[in-house]
């Protein structure tokens, strides 16, 4: 039942958005189905779990309007059109396009992964509906029993299918092309900033001097020359317990539902593994980072050594990203929630600074935040 393309109208009397949202059900099939708002994510995306026949029958509802955000980066914008159009054509972020998740989405089900099917979508208004995976997120299921190591080691055997298959420079999504994208050094550099942008507001013991900011660029400088001299693989970005489905009647890696791909770039696949294992929002056991290490190394070959070292280079810039998100959450948007993940972010980010691949930053570090080093 793909009904694609339901077009907004552009008048003085243009249809509200809640209007626009019923037509889009309509029109598949859906429009009498009970709605039930899902909690909010951090982006400008709604879903909503749609039902009939009793329960029998459920989809997800994605609503992701496209004002809501900046554009994402075209494929030819040079650096100073990047930085003139702002964060997420910076960052080589989606904005929450619905081309982008139709398009990956057919990618990792292509190459045998359980993302969702597509029954509908419409890009121009930034809707879609979805296969509902239902409520077994990872980081739940866990906590209620379920074998933590066994689930993150079939987290990191998903990743090794990602991360070994090449990517075309776009995939199709209805009748347009979405582009594949590199995580370049801008992209590195910016989310790096957000540390020293916004922790000095946040924590008054970080102190960033006019030279510690030089050294601070060197330092950071190099971790980035070090990330672009790692090989490249298609990476989620958002790949963590909270954004992962478990779907034990599956089989294979087909049992980890995939939800949150739509900012998939040409990166690093240790990022997608800084993201899995050094995650702010819980702790991840020893025993379960060893055994998806383990699986993604037995899957992948390659140096222990060497992906220890490229997770610490790769887990350092992510740590400093993520701990300057929290600090602007909290400070510029009063959302004081991000205090409680902080204390594990900035430990992670302390034990990633310990590998000897970060002792420039490290040395910055004992200069603008030692506190921070002790975490570690």
């Amino acid at each position: 039942m793909v009904k694609i393309g339901m077009l907004a109208l552009q008048t003085s009397n243009s249809p509200s958005r809640e209007e626009l949202r019923l037509s889009f059900l309509q029109a598949n099939g859906w429009g009498d189905a009970e709605r039930t708002p899902l909690a909010a994510d951090a982006s400008t995306r709604r879903y909503e779990r749609l039902s009939r026949n009793a329960g029998s029958q459920t989809l997800m509802f994605m609503d992701a309007p496209i004002q809501a955000e900046g554009a994402p980066c075209p494929v030819d914008a040079d650096e100073a059109k990047r930085n003139e159009m702002g964060w997420n054509a910076q960052s080589r972020l989606a904005a929450s396009r619905v081309e982008a998740f139709v398009a990956i989405a057919k990618h990792l089900t292509n190459i045998g992964l359980s993302a969702p099917k597509i029954l509908a979508f419409d890009l121009e208004n930034g809707f879609a509906l979805l296969e509902d995976f239902g409520d077994a997120i990872f980081a739940r299921v866990i906590e209620q029993g379920e074998d933590e190591p066994r689930l993150y080691a079939a987290a990191a055997k998903a990743l090794a299918i990602v991360h070994q298959i090449p990517v075309p420079p776009s995939l199709p999504a209805g009748n347009t092309q979405w582009p594949i994208l590199e995580f370049d050094r801008l992209a590195l550099s910016i989310n790096a900033d957000l540390f020293v942008d916004w922790m000095p507001a946040y924590d008054d013991k970080v102190q960033v001097s006019d030279e510690g900011r030089n050294n601070w660029e060197k330092a950071k400088q190099g971790l980035i020359d070090q990330a672009l001299s790692f090989p490249r693989a298609l990476i989620m970005r958002d790949y963590h317990a909270e954004n992962l489905i478990w779907l034990p009647e599956r089989i294979g890696p087909k049992k980890v539902g995939l939800l949150d791909f739509q900012d998939a770039v040409l990166g690093w696949g240790e990022w997608d593994f800084a993201m899995l294992l050094q995650d702010a929002r819980r702790n991840v056991t020893q025993t379960a980072k060893e055994a998806a290490i383990l699986s993604y190394l037995d899957e992948t070959g390659g140096s222990r050594e060497e992906f220890d070292k490229r997770l610490a280079v790769l887990g350092a810039l992510n740590a400093l990203r993520v701990a300057g998100v929290f600090a602007r959450l909290v400070k510029r948007d009063n959302k004081p929630k991000y205090n409680t993940f902080q204390p594990r972010q900035l430990q992670l980010l302390a034990q990633n600074l310990n590998h000897p691949a970060l002792n420039d930053m490290r040395s910055v570090f004992q200069s603008i935040a030692p506190h921070i080093l002790e975490l570690a």
